[in-house]
């Protein structure tokens, strides 16, 4: 499959891109992580050049990897990492501003299992920071680590009882901080694997003796001139 991309002049503009007809520049699509909810499987990554980081993507198939559809428009200069579906309906997806360094760290959060999203930053105010990990243990109970070492040499814990609404810090340390939640345990069903040969992501599925391939996705997108 090919991720649909047409970069345009407002593109090269907000990204800084030093782009031209004779030396333009590739884009390439990059995803992060996978994860299901019921008979839909999302996908989350980003778009960028060899230097810049231009959209976030997320990618949604209700027909077994067939087809593909994005359920959230992309967000500008910014790309998509970590999943997590708790049940059917509720899931989140963490995300930050990728312009120089890691700024603006925030949530996807869905309560209509992924047909809708809306965005919640983690922080008030503009900070160069990046989610580590995070994992709810209930609709409404989460943790969140943060890592903070370029705005203040810190680790950061959070937690929230409002689904990903809202955050309040717990800890703060120099060192890493151990993470509280839980490892839910078991393998997951959904894996995504780079093919160099082909230069492509391939999303697999485990049936339980080996992995099969259920779709595969072309990192070449197109270019900036």
């Amino acid at each position: 499959m090919h991720v649909p991309f047409e970069c345009t002049e407002a593109d090269t503009q907000a990204a800084g891109l030093g782009c031209a007809e004779e030396e333009p520049c590739p884009v390439f699509l990059e995803l992060a992580s996978v994860d299901s909810a019921g008979n839909k499987i999302f996908l989350a990554g980003n778009l960028h050049t060899a230097t810049t980081t231009l959209y976030s993507v997320l990618l949604v198939s209700e027909d077994a990897g067939k087809t593909w559809n994005e359920p959230h428009p992309r967000i500008p200069l910014s790309g998509l990492d970590q999943i997590q579906f708790i049940d059917f309906q509720n899931g989140w997806i963490s995300g930050a501003n990728l312009q120089s360094a890691p700024r603006d760290p925030f949530l996807l959060l869905t309560t209509d299992g992924g047909k809708t999203w809306h965005q919640r930053p983690i922080f008030e105010e503009s900070r160069v920071a990046a989610i580590e990990q995070f994992r709810f243990e209930s609709r409404e109970n989460g943790s969140l680590l943060v890592d903070a070492r370029l705005d203040n040499n810190l680790h950061e814990l959070y937690e929230t009882r409002t689904g990903g609404e809202s955050w309040s810090m717990k800890q703060a340390s120099e060192k890493p901080i151990a993470f509280p939640a839980k490892d839910p345990g078991g393998t997951s069903l959904w894996r995504l694997r780079a093919d160099a040969a082909n230069h492509s992501y391939d999303l697999e599925k485990s049936d339980g003796a080996r992995w099969q391939k259920v779709a595969s996705f072309l990192v070449s997108t197109g270019v900036c001139k």
